[in-house]
């Protein structure tokens, strides 16, 4: 039977008041009356990161019903809600006077909004429960408080988990709530390449978000719903509602175009934000996107190792080669000329783009700045002479944001305008504008073969190690990583939604290592991984089993290494 819930009661009684230390002897599993408790990592003081701990229960101690875990989709739409639920009670369950350091705290990490799954709480498909989190062993100075240390690990924890994580802790109605809307969710957007879209927006979603950082959804008195423009009204199937209709982006290029502040930038944000589901009642349920969209910007001083930018970059003075182009220190064009063809590497088949956070003379030269600066002298060919080779060579879609340059019209399949917070498609009035109104600016475009040079990244170049440690990784908030001697930026990446994410992406760049070399170009390596994480699970990053990972895509894993300043790459 192994140790139980007296056991581990006499053995807290005997540390009482010894050193510190003395918890290493709680590592291990005891078998309490309703769940396994299992202390996987003990703290070494404290006033250092707490012990990681994990609470097991059997599916008939547990007691999900059978169709609430019958489909992967329903398992991580649940999953969050019991993370939820358990994060946010624990936030509540630390004593006003616990002891030293982090003494009586229990935390679990909030998946937030976004739907992913994550390392938090596991559910299998047979039901079983393993939920991670950690716990403050109490402590007076560095004395254990073996009572407090009782009380907090045989009863606040068994409450924690009673209340948060049992079937019979929930209305019935909110766990079918949160496992179909995930499986809806998943479904919505396996149709949409079937349909000739890359993304859906659902008529009533609402969008708009409380502030820039507080990413739930602004009070519905305060907002307004979104409704699709008739032109673009697509409807798609549901498996557990009726059909749902709103606006379905076609692939192509499609320009957001209107005023400042009527929700253009909002629209794009929601696309973004569309590769991940979203809980219930967060307003995006129903907004879906194309997996593999990938938001791009200027980066000014960014590190960019071996890329093939010359489709927007041509011979730069000095002779520096851009079919192989590395920096340290890029500049707003050739950092968004990279960003581009490194999301392309990872498997984007749709770019999306802020006017606002793109480099101007990348994106457009107009009639004028031709005439002033000849040709020859300019060795940038800018977006809007390639954006159409792209969707018609590459079959990579645009959705644009734009409001500053009507040289675009010329070279839209579509042109939505955002008034009042309302789409509409001007489509032909855009067409008519451009016809009455040419500007005489001429195309910029030669010649260009998609897809590009191959980058092969050596995998010593990679070293998440530092002094004695053979991984020295940590998270600095959601954009920026100490990885090593090194420090990843991920600022301009802004499809990373959690602190989780990050972990799990700088985990995941120190994993790609062992899929590098032999002739691994980067799209192979990022490929390799990616069937590792789907055949294993988050645990293949780090066999600590910790309860702070959420699922990223390829797409940012690239991105970070892309952005390791130690990066080398071999072209092919």
């Amino acid at each position: 039977m192994g140790r139980t819930e007296d056991d581990l009661r006499r053995t807290l009684r005997r540390i009482d008041g010894r050193g510190y230390p003395a918890y290493r002897d709680l590592k291990g599993t005891w078998q309490l009356p309703r769940f396994k408790l299992m202390v996987r990592h003990v703290q070494g003081d404290p006033f250092a990161a707490p012990t990681r701990v994990a609470a097991f229960l059997e599916p008939a101690r547990a007691g999900f019903p059978a169709a609430a875990i019958a489909t992967a989709s329903r398992r991580t739409g649940l999953s969050c809600l019991l993370a939820r639920t358990f994060a946010s009670r624990a936030r509540g369950a630390r004593p006003e006077r616990a002891g030293s350091g982090r003494s009586g705290e229990v935390a679990m990490t909030d998946p937030g909004q976004a739907v992913l799954p994550n390392t938090a709480v596991i559910l299998g498909p047979d039901g079983s429960v393993e939920a991670r989190f950690t716990v403050g062993l109490p402590a007076a100075g560095r004395r254990v408080l073996g009572r407090q240390a009782e009380k907090l690990l045989l009863e606040t924890v068994p409450g924690l988990v009673c209340a948060t994580l049992l079937y019979a802790a929930h209305d019935p109605a909110e766990v079918r709530g949160h496992a179909e809307v995930n499986e809806d969710a998943d479904h919505l957007r396996s149709q949409l390449a079937g349909r000739g879209l890359v993304a859906f927006i659902a008529d009533g979603a609402l969008l708009p978000r409380r502030s820039g950082i507080d990413d739930r959804p602004m009070n519905l008195g305060q907002a307004t719903l979104f409704t699709s423009p008739p032109s673009l009204q697509v409807t798609l199937e549901r498996l557990n509602a009726p059909p749902l209709a709103g606006m379905g982006i076609p692939r192509g290029v499609n320009l957001l175009v209107g005023g400042g502040y009527h929700g253009k930038s909002t629209v794009l944000d929601a696309v973004a934000r569309g590769v991940y589901n979203h809980r219930p009642g967060d307003g995006r349920e129903c907004v879906v996107t194309d997996l593999g969209a990938a938001k791009v910007q200027a980066e000014d001083g960014r590190s960019v190792a071996g890329v093939d930018i010359s489709p927007f970059i041509g011979a730069l003075p000095g002779g520096q080669d851009t079919t192989s182009f590395s920096t340290p220190n890029a500049s707003g064009s050739t950092s968004q000329a990279a960003a581009i063809i490194e999301a392309l590497e990872a498997g984007t088949r749709l770019l999306l783009i802020d006017e606002d956070t793109a480099a101007t003379n990348f994106m457009i030269r107009d009639r004028r700045m031709q005439a002033l600066v000849r040709g020859d002298d300019e060795p940038i060919t800018p977006f809007i002479d390639r954006v159409r080779s792209l969707s018609e060579d590459a079959g990579v879609s645009t959705l644009l944001v734009i409001g500053g340059s009507g040289d675009y019209l010329d070279v839209a399949d579509r042109v939505l305008a955002m008034i009042h917070y309302r789409p509409r498609d001007l489509t032909a009035e855009a067409r008519a504008v451009a016809a009455d109104h040419p500007t005489g600016r001429l195309a910029e475009e030669a010649p260009v073969r998609w897809p590009l040079r191959h980058r092969f990244p050596d995998p010593r170049s990679v070293r998440p190690g530092r002094g004695r440690r053979e991984r020295h990784i940590k998270v600095q908030g959601r954009t920026a990583v100490a990885f090593g001697n090194d420090r990843i930026e991920l600022a301009g990446v802004s499809q990373i939604v959690s602190w989780a994410q990050t972990r799990a992406i700088a985990l995941a760049a120190a994993h790609s290592r062992t899929h590098m070399g032999a002739g691994a170009a980067m799209e192979d390596v990022l490929a390799a991984l990616e069937a590792e994480l789907a055949r294993g699970g988050l645990d293949v990053l780090d066999p600590g089993r910790p309860g702070d990972l959420a699922l990223p895509r390829m797409q940012e894993v690239g991105a970070a290494l892309s952005r390791l300043r130690s990066l080398r790459v071999a072209g092919g």
